[in-house]
């Protein structure tokens, strides 16, 4: 829920998106409780004060950790019993996560508290916000969590900074101790209460705020590869048939419904017409390449993959996912396995081997654009060839990162290590599912942008022939940051450059109007005369296109 006048976004808990939190980490808001939420909280709290004052033996509370939870542990220790457990599970190696990842990771975490399950005092949970609202991140190792009890090494690097240990980091003072960063933002280390150190490390926060910048850079890039594979139809003089909706209709998949009807919507050349198209109009090729003809089918799964991934995340960021559970209304705490990560460990697991193929799909259309057999174009998409290699190397970098994201999609969350002295003795390696997932988008996003570095090029050996209107604007985007290729130069800042285009989703922008405008209007579905679909009556020897290469 967001108050956008002052920007602030109101957590209780329950109806954060997977957007939200992407914006949360881009600073784009601070965060305050709702009434109820702070309700809860401050009741939740006061079930753990009766607790301790009553001197009851309850896991976590007045109790160790693990295979520690038989051992009782004296009231005048409960406050150091906490801090203990913060410093033991900083444990955490490797890089620190970025600060719009510790934002995301912080927020995440507000907002679990926020459901009044986890018996965090309210003054405590305001601290944390403070912090928040301050952008006083802690330093946070990337690697280190099982995703069993939850995030547990990542968590407490969170939590070591709030309690004024460790590093942190804000926009005013750079890494530095903990301690002054909070100081010089006038905040106070949090003092920890009995069950707040539990409170703060105990959840899946790391692997599914990850999990939700994974879903939301899916789903863009997968909107766009939509865009960029029309366009490489068209320089190939593809045929537009094959996404006839009546086609689709028979196989009524949602994602392949929706690819085919961008597809249309971007190529339909009675809507917008394409010198291009028109061109090839009596050809004697018959069929499109899988890569082309195929792109409803292969790139249709890939969205209902980011739906059915997105569902499955949107359900954990606003879980109750530590232990043990506050049920302070039946005034009673049950310890239960709500920490563990195996839901979104699978769903990111699956969300990489499915986004993959965008890349897989791009680069044997990428060879289809550089290759004169295939392409009808100049070989590597470049005059004078041998003095210049074009797109040569581009065509390698592509074919590099999908055989590389072939090893990444191997499932994490198949593997299982016993740990916690077999307390903890089957976990689900989703931090690994997480992050090996980001980078196989990223991959995929770098694939798709050499795609559309080329097929621009491609056009260049078709003018003065133009393309369908909302082709040309993707066209004219691209051109305001990088130049035709009229011989040989520095090539990785031109792929940069349109990886920025389309992490920005500006590839989308400038087509989705026209995407929008045929889905509203219904306009009629055009059929041009082709040798794909024979009708009585039709003269045989007129067409569209295709590779007859194929039974």
């Amino acid at each position: 829920m967001l108050l956008a006048a002052d920007r602030y976004m109101y957590l209780d808990g329950n109806s954060l998106t997977a957007e939200d939190l992407v914006n949360l980490g881009k600073g784009l808001y601070k965060i305050k409780l709702t009434p109820e939420a702070e309700r809860k909280v401050k009741q939740s709290g006061e079930l753990i004060e009766k607790i301790v004052k009553e001197q009851k033996v309850v896991y976590g509370i007045t109790t160790g950790f693990g295979k520690f939870a038989r051992t009782v542990i004296p009231i005048s220790k409960l406050k150091e019993l906490q801090v203990n457990l913060i410093r033991s599970h900083s444990a955490g190696v490797g890089k620190p996560l970025t600060p719009d990842r510790s934002r995301m990771l912080l927020a995440l975490r507000i907002n679990v508290l926020a459901k009044g399950y986890s018996g965090i005092s309210l003054e405590t949970l305001h601290q944390v916000i403070e912090a928040f609202n301050a952008s006083c991140l802690p330093y946070i190792p990337e690697k280190g969590t099982v995703g069993a009890s939850g995030d547990l090494a990542p968590l407490a690097h969170l939590a070591l900074g709030l309690i004024g240990e460790g590093k942190m980091w804000s926009p005013k003072s750079g890494w530095a101790d903990a301690k002054y960063v909070l100081e010089a933002h006038g905040l106070k280390p949090i003092s920890l209460r009995p069950k707040e150190g539990l409170a703060l490390i105990n959840g899946t926060q790391m692997i599914t705020s990850l999990g939700c910048e994974a879903v939301e850079r899916a789903k863009a890039i997968a909107q766009q590869a939509d865009i960029i594979a029309a366009l490489t139809l068209e320089v190939l003089k593809g045929t537009t048939r094959a996404f006839d909706s009546d086609i689709q209709a028979l196989r009524p998949h949602p994602g392949q419904i929706e690819v085919a009807s961008r597809f249309r919507s971007l190529l339909d050349s009675d809507h917008h017409p394409s010198e291009i198209a028109d061109s090839h109009r009596f050809c004697d090729r018959v069929q499109d390449a899988y890569t082309l003809r195929c792109c409803p089918q292969v790139h249709g799964v890939v969205n209902d993959t980011i739906n059915f991934v997105k569902n499955i995340i949107t359900t954990e960021i606003n879980s109750a996912t530590d232990n043990p559970m506050v049920f302070a209304e039946r005034g009673e705490t049950i310890s239960g396995g709500n920490f563990h990560g195996e839901y979104p460990a699978k769903a990111l697991d699956y969300l990489a081997i499915g986004v993959h193929e965008l890349a897989a799909i791009s680069e044997r259309r990428i060879e289809r654009l550089c290759n004169p057999s295939l392409s009808e174009l100049p070989a590597f998409l470049v005059t004078e060839g041998g003095l210049n290699s074009g797109f040569m190397i581009a065509h390698c970098t592509a074919a590099s990162l999908v055989s590389e994201n072939k090893a990444l999609c191997h499932p994490s969350s198949v593997d299982s290590l016993s740990t916690s002295a077999a307390t903890e003795d089957h976990v689900s390696m989703g931090g690994w599912a997480a992050r090996k997932c980001l980078r196989v988008i990223e991959h995929v996003e770098q694939v798709l942008a050499i795609e559309l570095l080329a097929a621009c090029q491609g056009i260049e050996f078709l003018r003065p022939l133009r393309t369908t209107t909302p082709l040309e604007k993707v066209y004219d985007l691209v051109r305001t940051v990088v130049r035709p290729w009229m011989k040989d130069r520095f090539m990785a800042p031109d792929i940069d450059a349109v990886h920025r285009l389309l992490v920005e989703e500006k590839v989308w922008e400038v087509a989705v109007p026209y995407i929008e405008k045929y889905r509203m209007e219904h306009i009629p579905e055009s059929r041009p005369v082709s040798p794909t679909a024979f009708s009585l009556g039709s003269k045989m020897n007129m067409c569209s296109l295709h590779d007859h290469n194929e039974q």
